[in-house]
């Protein structure tokens, strides 16, 4: 390992095998930016992502007070910067809160590329991308990241992630910052160890936003991923508040904190003022955040709006809880409100998007067709966990379980765990697998983020037609929330097992973790690999392969087999 880089061990990762043909190129410690390469100017490092076959951003924040400074950019074939490709000036304007992206063009398809800034006499540290490859490719690496809490430890999987030899791209799938403040979710633990949150107070102005999207990007580990390897993107919630819809948000209160309309467009600049992604389409808003990938004839990749662009608004189970005494009225409730057929998840946009991506996927033949989801798409609904032995009394204040709207309460009548997942939107469900298979798509692989935990889901639409896989991330940092609610270990991990006993697509789950999902690809295989990492609470961790799983074609479809 490069010794300039803080002592974080990756053991247990699998060692990077060749590729062939097109495979691209492993990662090498040497093209990785690490503290000793940081200085005033680039403090918050270099980033790079939404990839074409010819083109990619390349992202960077000058240190600055003038309103337009001067910063030199340069791509180059070879991490010793020998071989140049293309160079420019642009400017670091106060306006863009002296951000910088830059697309470069006419690059060669499926090509490893490395670059620099400089401003002031002084350089950034150099980072690594790519451009997707045309066809031939015969493997690609997707490490699967979601849930960075800043206050709820260091960033160690981002770094697991730049030292992880198989990934090629990274999918985050949102909750890439939080908007709490002081005495809010994790400001006790951020507290504690150094890490509250900048501003101390929930973000709501775009000063606010572009001070945590800093924050964030100032983690070691965060620097070292985005300086290793190329960005695709799809937000959820956390970054504008939580629970967002339409027409307002959960944890947005219009009499303290204004209008909702300015909020949400200000968290929205923000977002794309600090993340190396393109500015949206001619004809498009900033909210309509959905992209498709296709990656040289291997597979394609769509990513999901779900938030600002169509979603209705949530169910509150506060607002049921003294309404569902009985069976009849919980099928009511799932009939009449759960399932209102006018409460949306998607877009017509994204889903034309969705249309038209898989469809020329399917039609060219590729193997493989992946959705960048930001909750999870399989249904929970929540065993009995009384009845089948969970015991109150494990759990302080356990007394009073089920006299509110919690997992005994929501277990007794079988209802979502969630409301605000696609569960909560059930029709929306059936509409977009509906559309799936309206292109021939039963085949999915559904990379998902939001719940803190590591899922293996089978998928199938109301029918119990399959519609292919989930795999689910836990947090980077945000914990699980068996843990989070207090539960001890032993029954956190009991109820795991519960729910992958008692739910049909459910395979298996585990909360009790941190860290990412890799997902390997071949023109006939499909590998996952649920990597956690050891601990948040110090830089000097330990990366292992949790679990490992194939997934096979069968006659009912996409399955998992054992690795």
């Amino acid at each position: 390992m490069n010794p300039n880089i803080p002592r974080r061990t990756a053991l247990g990762l699998i060692a990077a095998s060749a590729g062939a043909g097109c495979a691209l190129t492993p990662a090498t410690n040497a093209a990785r930016p690490n503290d000793a390469d940081i200085n005033e100017a680039f403090k918050h490092g270099v980033a790079s992502g939404d990839p074409a076959a010819t083109s990619v951003v390349i992202w960077t924040r000058l240190e600055s007070d003038e309103d337009a400074a001067g910063v030199s950019w340069a791509v180059f074939k070879d991490a010793d910067l020998k071989q140049h490709v293309a160079s420019g000036e642009t400017f670091a304007q106060k306006s863009a809160d002296h951000t910088v992206k830059v697309v470069v063009e006419n690059l060669t398809p499926g090509t490893r590329y490395y670059y620099r800034f400089s401003a002031r006499g002084l350089a950034s540290p150099i980072g690594r991308t790519m451009t997707l490859p045309e066809s031939g490719l015969q493997k690609l690496g997707v490490a699967l990241a979601s849930c960075s809490n800043y206050t709820f430890g260091l960033f160690n999987a981002y770094d697991a992630i730049a030292r992880d030899e198989q990934v090629d791209i990274v999918l985050h799938t949102g909750d890439y910052i939080y908007e709490y403040g002081a005495g809010e979710w994790g400001d006790d633990i951020g507290t504690r160890i150094g890490r509250a949150h900048e501003p101390r107070h929930e973000i709501v102005s775009l000063q606010d936003y572009r001070r945590r999207h800093a924050q964030y990007k100032s983690d070691a580990g965060s620097r070292a991923m985005h300086g290793a390897h190329p960005l695709i993107a799809c937000w959820d919630d956390h970054e504008s508040t939580n629970n967002p819809w339409m027409g307002g948000a959960q944890n947005h209160q219009p009499d303290k904190e204004g209008d909702w309309g300015q909020r949400r467009a200000a968290s929205l600049q923000a977002y794309y003022e600090w993340m190396p992604i393109r500015e949206p389409a001619p004809g498009r808003s900033r909210a309509e955040f959905w992209r498709s990938y296709r990656f040289g004839g291997l597979a394609t990749l769509v990513t999901l709006e779900t938030r600002h662009t169509a979603r209705g608004e949530q169910v509150d189970y506060k607002l049921w809880f003294d309404k569902i005494k009985t069976k009849a009225d919980r099928d009511a409730f799932m009939a009449n409100v759960i399932g209102d057929p006018s409460r949306k998840m998607l877009s017509a946009g994204n889903e034309a998007e969705l249309r038209s991506a898989l469809g020329a996927s399917k039609a060219a033949g590729e193997p493989w067709r992946l959705i960048g989801n930001a909750s999870p798409i399989a249904r929970m609904l929540v065993p009995d966990v009384a009845a089948l032995g969970i015991d109150p009394k494990r759990l302080k204040g356990g007394e009073t379980l089920g006299t509110k709207p919690d997992l005994f309460w929501t277990g007794r009548f079988t209802l979502p765990f969630y409301t605000d997942t696609w569960d909560g939107y059930p029709v929306a469900r059936e509409a977009f697998y509906d559309l799936c298979r309206g292109v021939g798509v039963d085949d999915l692989i559904v990379l998902t983020g939001d719940s803190h935990s590591f899922w293996m889901n089978r998928l199938a639409d109301a029918a119990g037609r399959p519609m292919g896989v989930e795999l689910g991330t836990a947090g980077i940092t945000s914990p699980g929330d068996f843990v989070e609610t207090g539960w001890d270990a032993e029954t956190a991990a009991r109820l795991d097992r519960l729910f992958e006993e008692q739910l049909d697509e459910v395979v298996w789950t585990d909360n009790m973790h941190q860290g990412y999902v890799r997902l390997d690809l071949t023109p006939t295989r499909a590998r996952a690999a649920f990597v956690a990492v050891d601990t948040v609470l110090s830089p000097d961790y330990r990366a292992r392969v949790l679990k490992s799983i194939r997934i096979a074609r069968s006659v009912n479809g996409l399955a998992f087999a054992p690795d």
